[in-house]
C-alpha cells in the first residue's frame, strides 16, 4: 500500500499517544481523558495548518474549497467547545459516546473535501477508533471501525470516481484490520480492569463483621450485576454428611439480598453433575436452525485445553435453570466442598467469563472459609458465655428476688386483709413473681443460644418494651420489617440501642407511647425510636451511649422533631 510521507508517523504517534492516555479506568483517569480533548483540539489546529500550507496537494481548491475551509473551522471550533465544556463540567465523560460519532462524521467530510481515499487525514480514523474502544470497550470500537470503513469509501466514491480502487481497497482493509485489533485490545484492557475493580470490591465485602450469609449473599450479587446476569448460585456444604445449603441471589432481588434453602443429596444432584474440579461454560444455539452454533464444553484442573461436551450433558440443567447461558466452577475450599453458578437468561457467557469466575472462587472463598471458622470459634466461645451468665443470673439475681417475695409474703401474711397496705403488697408480689419468671425465662434463652436468631431479638424487644408498660405505665410499639435482616453479631447491638433509647423516652421526656421501628434500607439497618412527647427537649439533646454505639459499628445517627412535638432518633448501621 502506498503512503505519503508522514502519514506512518502521524498514525504511530496517535496509536502510541492514545494507548497511553486512554488506557486508564475510564471512571477514574480524568487527567488521561481530558488529554483526549486537548488531543482532538491539536489535530483539528494540524489540520487546519496543513490546509493553509499546502492546499494544492490535497486538491482542495479544484473541488470544494470555501466548503472545505468551512468544514475544518467547524471542526476546529467544535474541538475548542468540547474542551471548554469539560474544563466547566470537570467530568470528562459527560458527554457519552455521542461525540465520537460527531468526530467520525468531521473526518468523513474532511476526506471526501481533500481527495477522498487519497487524502492526508485518513489516519485520523484511527483517533476515534482508539479512544471509543480504551474506553468503552470492545462492543463499541468495532462498530466505530466499521463505520469508518465504509466512511472512507462512501467519502472516496463521492469525491472521485476515478480513484485508485486498488489503493481504496488496502486502505480500507487497513483500517478494519487495525481498527479490530485495537478495539478487541482496548475492550480486553477495559474488561481486565473492571474485573480488578470488582476482585477489589469483593474483598472489601468479606468482612466478619457482617456474618458469613451476609458476605455470600453481597458477593453473588456483585458477581451478578458485574455479568448483566440473571442469577447466581452457590452450592456448599462443610462435610459429607451435612445438607448442601443453596444460595441464590436474582436480578429481582434487592442489593445485598438473597434466598438460602437447605438441599439433600438427591435435590442436590442436578447441580454436582459435573466433575468435582470442571471448569465448565454452556451458551444456547443462536438458532434452532444453527445448531453448530451451540457452546458446552468443560475443563478440568491441569488440562491445557477445554473438551467439548455433549449437549444432553448440558442442556437438562439449563432448562432446569432457564438459561440461554451459564458458567460453573468448583469452589476452592479446604474442608468442604461446592460449586458455584452464572446463569443468563439473555446473554452469552463465555469461556473467558468461566475462567474469571474461577479466579474470583479462588480469590473470595479462602476468607469466607476464614470468617466461617471465626464464627465458630465466636459461637463456641458464646456459648460457655452464656452458661456463665445463666448461672449468674441464678445465684446473683433471681434468688435474692425469691428472697425479696418471701420477705414480702411474710410481711402480707402478718396483715389483716383489710389492711391499707394489703393491696400494695399483693401488687408487689404479683410483680415480683413476674420479674422471676421472665428472669427465668431469659436465663433458659440465654443458656440454650436461642437469642441468636433474628425472631429472638423481637422477641427480647416486645419483652422489655412489656416491663416498661408493667412497671411505668408507658406504651411502646415495637416494629420490624417482614424482610429484615439482622446477623447474631449484631443483634446484641440492637438490642442495647433500643433498650437505651427506651430508656431515655421514660427518663428525659413525658410520653405515653412510643414506637421502634427496625428496617432494611439501602444495604443498612435503620433504626427509628420516637415518641409522642407533648414537648420538645428543652436543649439540644443527642443521645451519648446511641451514638457512641453507632460509631463503632460505623453507622450514623440523627435527631428528627416532628410537627406534633414527637422527636425521632434514627440510627443507620451498615450491613
Amino acid at each position: 500500500m502506498s503512503c505519503r510521507p508522514g502519514e506512518s508517523n502521524t498514525l504511530d504517534s496517535l496509536a502510541t499517544t492514545f494507548m497511553q492516555t486512554a488506557a486508564q479506568p475510564r471512571n477514574n483517569d480524568v487527567a488521561g481523558a481530558s488529554m483526549i480533548f486537548i488531543m482532538r483540539l491539536v489535530l483539528a489546529v494540524s489540520a487546519l495548518l496543513t490546509l493553509f500550507i499546502a492546499p494544492d496537494d490535497m486538491g482542495a481548491y479544484e473541488r470544494q474549497g470555501a466548503l472545505t475551509w468551512l468544514i475544518f473551522i467547524g471542526y476546529l471550533l467544535h474541538s475548542a467547545t468540547l474542551l471548554v465544556a469539560v474544563r466547566y463540567h470537570g467530568n470528562p465523560f459527560w458527554h457519552g459516546k455521542v461525540v465520537y460519532w460527531l468526530d467520525l462524521g468531521w473526518y468523513c467530510l474532511m476526506i471526501y473535501c481533500t481527495g477522498g481515499g487519497s487524502s492526508y487525514f485518513y489516519p485520523f480514523f484511527f483517533f476515534v477508533i482508539l479512544t471509543a474502544s480504551f474506553q468503552w470497550g470492545f462492543d463499541e470500537g468495532a462498530r466505530i471501525t466499521l463505520a469508518a470503513a465504509v466512511a472512507l469509501a462512501v467519502a472516496t466514491w463521492l469525491a472521485n470516481n476515478s480513484t485508485n480502487q486498488g489503493q481504496l481497497w488496502l486502505r480500507t482493509t487497513f483500517v478494519l484490520a487495525l481498527g479490530y485489533m485495537i478495539a478487541y485490545w482496548g475492550g480486553l484492557g477495559l474488561t481486565q480492569r473492571r474485573r480488578l475493580a470488582l476482585l477489589r470490591e469483593v474483598s472489601q465485602l468479606s468482612n466478619p463483621r457482617f456474618g458469613v450469609d451476609q458476605t455470600i449473599a453481597s458477593i453473588l450479587h456483585q458477581t451478578r450485576d458485574f455479568h448483566h446476569a440473571s442469577q447466581c448460585l452457590l452450592l456448599m456444604r462443610e462435610g459429607p454428611d451435612e445438607l448442601w445449603r443453596l444460595h441464590a441471589t436474582s436480578a429481582r432481588g434487592q442489593a445485598g439480598q438473597g434466598t438460602r434453602s437447605m438441599l439433600g443429596e438427591a435435590a442436590a444432584a442436578p447441580l454436582l453433575a459435573f466433575g468435582d474440579d470442571a471448569l465448565v461454560q454452556y451458551a444456547r444455539a443462536l438458532h434452532p436452525r444453527l445448531p453448530r452454533t451451540l457452546e458446552a464444553a468443560q475443563r478440568v484442573r491441569g488440562a491445557p485445553a477445554w473438551r467439548r461436551l455433549g449437549a444432553d450433558a448440558v442442556e437438562p440443567l439449563a432448562d432446569l435453570l432457564d438459561a440461554a447461558s451459564f458458567v460453573s466452577a468448583p469452589l476452592p475450599l479446604r474442608k468442604g466442598e461446592g460449586r458455584i453458578y452464572l446463569v443468563s437468561d439473555q446473554q452469552r457467557l463465555n469461556r473467558g467469563d468461566a475462567v474469571f469466575l474461577q479466579q474470583l472462587a479462588a480469590q473470595v472463598f479462602p476468607v469466607i472459609e476464614n470468617i466461617m471458622l471465626l464464627d465458630r470459634l465466636a459461637s463456641d466461645a458464646a456459648f460457655r458465655e452464656r452458661q456463665k451468665i445463666a448461672r449468674d443470673l441464678h445465684d446473683s439475681t433471681i434468688q435474692p428476688y425469691i428472697g425479696l417475695r418471701h420477705g414480702i409474703s411474710a410481711v402480707r401474711q402478718s396483715l389483716e386483709a383489710e389492711h391499707a397496705a394489703a393491696a400494695e403488697l399483693d401488687r408487689l408480689l404479683d410483680m415480683t413473681g413476674q420479674v422471676i419468671a421472665d428472669m427465668r425465662a431469659f436465663a433458659k434463652t440465654v443458656r440454650q443460644g436461642a437469642a441468636r436468631q433474628e425472631a429472638e431479638l423481637l422477641v427480647a424487644l416486645r419483652r422489655q418494651a412489656g416491663q416498661v408498660r408493667a412497671f411505668y405505665g408507658i406504651t411502646i410499639e415495637v416494629r420490624a420489617a417482614d424482610d429484615l435482616s439482622v446477623s447474631d453479631r449484631l443483634a446484641a447491638e440492637v438490642f442495647q440501642i433500643v433498650n437505651e433509647g427506651m430508656s431515655n423516652i421514660r427518663k428525659h421526656t413525658r410520653a405515653r407511647s412510643g414506637l421502634v421501628d427496625l428496617s432494611n434500607v439501602g444495604g443498612q439497618l435503620v433504626i427509628r425510636i420516637e415518641n409522642d412527647s407533648p414537648e420538645p427537649p428543652a436543649t439540644a439533646f443527642l443521645p451519648g451511649s446511641i451514638a457512641e454505639r453507632a460509631a463503632a459499628l460505623g453507622g450514623t445517627i440523627a435527631i428528627e422533631h416532628l410537627a406534633r412535638g414527637a422527636t425521632v432518633v434514627s440510627v443507620a448501621i451498615p450491613v
